[in-house]
């Protein structure tokens, strides 16, 4: 079922899904939630192109054009966590949110590194640091993709073992989100992330050979069907898969949106209209049909992903971010525009980063 790659495209492709979402993150930091479009092009002009600084009185006020927002630290955290440990150690991650970040926040929206705390991690502060609740009982109900930004990491880690990544994905999504939609699709994300590194195209074909890994046993996701969707034979019992999460409906979703990219029949132009189509907001399920269509249509072409998502307004820092890695992953870091490494805060450190974790892919 992998494709066959050499280990230097593979590892081109892992680091350039880390240092794609680290690109996205900061692409959006000073655009970020303008709902008003009209307003978004008054301060930064019709098409944005470059990191920006942003103005005063929004989300980020304070950090410089290329910063990363806390989604970028949290990211950060992760990589140095997989890449310290050499593998995802879920008491060493607890740990340095314990020690090296929750000491930075307070628990209300505007305060810590990168400028804005989401509500998933701030619930998580209030229980770990407030009630003081063991991890296992800090996570909420918020649907947003804060913990897919995150795991993304994860996922690159463990491209190539599948069921490896989905467990350690689960878990850790768990610590902080415990919305049982919110962690199918985030899981299925991580899934998609992989395949991608691995090697096999966003696609109309994808959904097909995820829905292969929940029939073997690699994906928690429960399935009923045989072969391309149909439907099983009488008394063929071997043909249902019992796994953690109730419908594989999430791991089906990038096919769509691939189909839906490469149709020439559905047409969203310009691209970042992409944003009021499958919806502005935060939640999961505006966000990831996004990203997995602008990545699907840009295929070959970095800066053009991650700037239509970045131009759609709203959440684009989470849109921006989870196509960066999806886009990264298809381009290789190679594929990325130097400027956009020259132009983000401690590239060289960030990049160091990503190579370490991109050559341990193969262990």
């Amino acid at each position: 079922m992998s494709a066959p790659s050499s280990a230097a495209s593979l590892h081109d492709r892992a680091a350039g899904a880390l240092m794609g979402a680290f690109i996205g993150d900061a692409l959006a930091l000073g655009p970020h939630w303008y709902y008003n479009l009209d307003e978004l092009h008054a301060d930064y002009g019709d098409w944005i192109s470059d990191y920006t600084a942003p103005r005063p009185g929004r989300y980020h006020t304070g950090l410089n054009a290329g910063d990363p927002s806390q989604a970028g630290v949290l990211l950060e955290l992760t990589l140095r966590s997989l890449v310290e440990r050499g593998a995802y150690d879920e008491l060493d991650f607890c740990h340095r949110l314990d020690t090296d970040f929750f000491p930075q926040i307070d628990g209300t929206p505007m305060a810590g590194p990168g400028g804005y705390t989401s509500q998933s991690i701030r619930e998580a502060w209030r229980k770990r640091v407030g009630q003081r609740l063991p991890w296992g009982q800090c996570a909420g109900n918020a649907d947003t993709t804060e913990a897919a930004e995150r795991i993304l990491a994860i996922a690159v880690r463990y491209a190539l073992k599948p069921a490896e990544l989905a467990d350690a994905v689960t878990r850790n999504t768990a610590l902080t989100q415990i919305d049982g939609t919110v962690m199918a699709m985030t899981v299925a994300f991580g899934a998609t992330l992989g395949m991608l590194v691995e090697g096999h195209a966003l696609d109309g074909e994808l959904s097909g050979k995820l829905m292969a890994r929940a029939k073997s046993g690699e994906l928690p996701f429960h399935t009923v069907t045989s072969g391309k969707l149909q439907a099983p034979r009488p008394g063929q019992i071997e043909a249902s898969t019992v796994g953690r999460f109730p419908s594989p409906d999430a791991l089906l979703g990038p096919s769509c949106m691939a189909l839906a990219a490469r149709d020439p029949d559905i047409r969203i132009d310009p691209a970042w209209k992409v944003s009021l189509v499958y919806g502005m907001p935060c939640a999961v399920y505006h966000q990831f049909p996004a990203a997995y269509y602008l990545a699907a249509r840009f295929a070959d072409d970095f800066e053009s992903a991650v700037l239509h998502a970045v131009n759609g307004g709203g959440q684009n820092l989470a849109r921006a971010m989870l196509t960066g890695a999806l886009a990264g992953a298809q381009t290789g870091l190679s594929g990325i525009p130097r400027r956009f490494i020259d132009g983000l805060a401690r590239s060289d450190e960030r990049v160091g980063l990503a190579l370490r974790l991109a050559s341990a892919l193969e262990a």
